[in-house]
């Protein structure tokens, strides 16, 4: 059986594994190993293999996808590591965007930079905005600062210089001597990792690559491996932020761009989805084990975005994070997850997440150590969940522990009765993520009520009825396959890649020339990697510039041509920066003049399609049968109703339902309240649609 593509997308609770072949798909969920999460990816993938019947020779690619980078920022975990730059300006990463991202609180706490002040080396020597060398690079000095190096036991190194994006000589000079006095240091540069202006978030970027390329570049080492002592000889390419696919070479040179990588599968296949039920406005819900995602999308396409921050201090505010400048599709992601512990505050309100008791103990139920309440235990307690049937039968979950639990951390300190005390931290983690959806709408000027909720990820069924409920939202779609939907997302992803540079030109002195060099440079940047990730056959090009009147402080990101330019297309550059101006704030400034900063070019290589599935086994359109019934809690009422337990593989296409049911499948569960009735369309995916008289 040739041709199988296999697709791995590792949680904080989960590693979830999706086989493609020519017969159909074939998934598996098995827990992360946090201390080697390859161990949990080849037994994800030879549980999958045996499921399907087939052998590891014949996979012929491997997508992976891992959100450990972003775990290692937020829980430091990452390679001891110093930063290199230019004299006098080592407080870059304090001084920050030098201001207080929230004003009124005294106590204001900011985002600690991941390379203390010490280990923030200065290397004396300084090139000009124009490129030009005002002060030349003391090379003894920086063979001086390598001692420092040795001495510190510094792993990883991140060197920033100011205007390095404009000219790099001396970063290149610093590395060459960086590997020459330490050859087994990791080292990152800033015109290679972020090559835009803008030293704080430059130097953020940098440094953060460098923080977590040991870690990645040697669990990337081991997982190709332990791939090739499997017998899979297929490449291994990796899924970035932005929802592209890159080689692993590239992947460890630029780690920093896969931070958000499994979230952007989810991303895909709700993108995919809304064109396949002809819903432009929808919102992507991805929750899993440790965290939910929502992303918006307008006119089927998610918004992308060259910027974000993780680890904030403040979980909605902008700027108490640390910054990245890095190709990513625009989402919100907050800890509400399965596995997101539920706790008393000063004040005894229940508080739910961020912190997540995540694989390892895992939630209490898991009876594999955990004792503190989370999610998973409120959702068995008010029977939701099916203990014998979790995860397809792999795993028996223990209602006693989860009832313990949640008696002991939050029933009896309140007193009351431990369902009550359940319902409670299933309200308060949906409304989290409800009102998570309303900020980042709201941030993005978008409304909520007139858009379709798509939920995948293992625990989004569960919610997702629920939050539409909060979000008057009037239809949920849970996908098939929903339980593993970042997986099957990575299988839809392009091999694509962007490159940016940053020249400040005005279009009233507009150089076509020179901005066609531009081009032509991040043209042979993108094709180098994505031959690299071994593809050679049509390319699809898109160009973009960062645009501004001059004097303002911030871009607006303009869709540009793909073509030579002449210098008469000064007017056209003019004209579409106009639109997208007019476009954002309804109005444009006259007589004042326009200037781009930052170019970007990005090349698609044509994705191959997957697999269409075997034709579903259909009967007469009508109730489905339902295979018994047992009590359940609904929140929204507050006790507990007799609601129907359906296996989802006994529903053949135009089989209805309705509220309250619990609808069972191998890798998820989806609850659906009294007022939602649904129906199995054409594809195999549930559609709810919640009762508005």
């Amino acid at each position: 059986m040739e041709g199988c593509r296999l697709a791995v997308d590792i949680g904080g609770t989960f590693t979830d594994v999706v086989l493609e072949t020519p017969k159909g798909f074939f998934s598996g969920k098995v827990l992360t190993t946090p201390a080697a999460p390859e161990e949990g990816v080849v037994r994800g993938i030879a549980l999958v293999l045996e499921k399907a019947g087939v052998a590891p020779r014949h996979v012929s690619l491997t997508i992976h996808g891992t959100t450990l980078g972003t775990n290692a920022i937020i829980e430091r975990r990452g390679a001891r590591t110093a930063l290199i730059t230019t004299q006098g300006f080592k407080d870059t990463l304090e001084f920050a965007f030098g201001h207080r991202f929230d004003q009124y609180d005294l106590e204001m706490v900011r985002p600690t930079p991941l390379v203390a002040r010490p280990l923030r080396l200065e290397a004396p020597e300084r090139i000009a905005a124009d490129g030009s060398v005002l002060l030349p690079l003391d090379e003894g000095a920086v063979c001086a600062l390598t001692r420092t190096l040795r001495e510190q036991h510094i792993q990883s190194v991140a060197v920033s210089l100011i205007h390095a994006y404009r000219e790099p000589r001396h970063e290149l000079r610093i590395g060459a001597i960086l590997h020459e006095e330490c050859p087994d240091l990791y080292v990152s540069l800033s015109h290679q990792v972020c090559p835009e202006i803008r030293e704080y978030e430059r130097t953020s970027t940098t440094v953060a690559n460098a923080y977590i390329q040991p870690l990645m570049a040697g669990y990337l080492g081991k997982l190709g491996t332990r791939l090739k002592d499997m017998g899979i000889q297929g490449p291994l390419l990796m899924i970035m932020s932005s929802g592209s696919l890159t080689a692993v070479e590239t992947a460890i040179r630029f780690p920093i761009r896969l931070v958000e990588s499994g979230p952007a599968g989810g991303a895909i296949l709700g993108q995919h989805l809304a064109k396949e039920l002809g819903a432009p406005q929808a919102i992507a819900l991805d929750m899993g084990g440790t965290t939910a995602k929502i992303i918006l999308l307008n006119d089927y396409e998610p918004r992308h975005s060259r910027s974000m921050e993780v680890a904030r201090v403040c979980r909605f505010l902008p700027g108490s994070g640390l910054p990245l400048r890095v190709p990513v599709i625009d989402m919100i992601e907050i800890g509400a997850g399965g596995g997101s512990i539920a706790e008393l505050d000063e004040l005894r309100r229940i508080k739910v997440g961020p912190e997540s008791a995540g694989a390892n103990p895992g939630p209490a139920c898991y009876a594999l150590g955990g004792r503190r309440p989370t999610v998973t235990d409120a959702d068995l307690v008010l029977a939701k969940l099916d203990a014998s049937l979790f995860a397809g039968g792999t795993m028996t979950l223990d209602e006693a522990s989860a009832r313990d639990a949640i008696a002991r951390d939050v029933a009896t300190p309140l007193a009351t009765d431990v369902a009550t005390a359940a319902a409670g931290m299933i309200e308060i983690v949906d409304e989290n993520m409800a009102n998570a959806t309303r900020v980042h709408a709201a941030d993005n000027g978008d409304d909520v009520e007139s858009r379709v909720l798509i939920a995948t990820g293992g625990a989004a069924p569960l919610h997702a009825a629920r939050i539409a409920q909060k979000l008057r939202i009037d239809t949920v779609v849970v996908p098939k396959g929903a339980g593993v939907g970042s997986a099957y997302g990575f299988l839809r992803a392009p091999i694509a890649y962007e490159a940016v540079n940053s020249q400040l030109v005005s279009l009233n002195r507009f150089d076509a020339q020179r901005v066609n060099a531009i081009f032509a440079e991040l043209r042979r940047e993108a094709e180098a990697i994505i031959h690299l990730a071994g593809h050679h056959d049509e390319l699809a090009e898109r160009r973009f510039a960062d645009m501004r009147y001059r004097g303002q402080g911030h871009e607006l990101n303009v869709e540009l041509p793909a073509r030579d330019y002449a210098d008469a297309d000064a007017s056209t550059l003019q004209e579409l920066f106009d639109q997208q101006y007019r476009k954002t704030y309804s109005r444009t400034i006259p007589n004042l003049g326009v200037e781009a900063l930052t170019w970007m070019l990005v090349l698609v290589g044509k994705r191959k399609e997957m697999t269409a599935e075997p034709p579903r086994a259909t009967g007469p359109a009508g109730p489905t049968p339902i295979e018994r019934t047992k009590p359940v809690f609904d929140v929204e009422i507050g006790q507990f109703v007799t609601a129907s337990v359906i296996r989802r593989d006994a529903m053949p296409e135009g089989s209805t339902f309705s509220g309250p049911a619990v609808i069972i499948e191998d890798q998820t569960t989806t609850f659906v309240p009294a007022v939602f009735k649904g129906h199995v369309n054409a594809h195999g995916h549930l559609i709810l649609k919640r009762h508005t008289s």
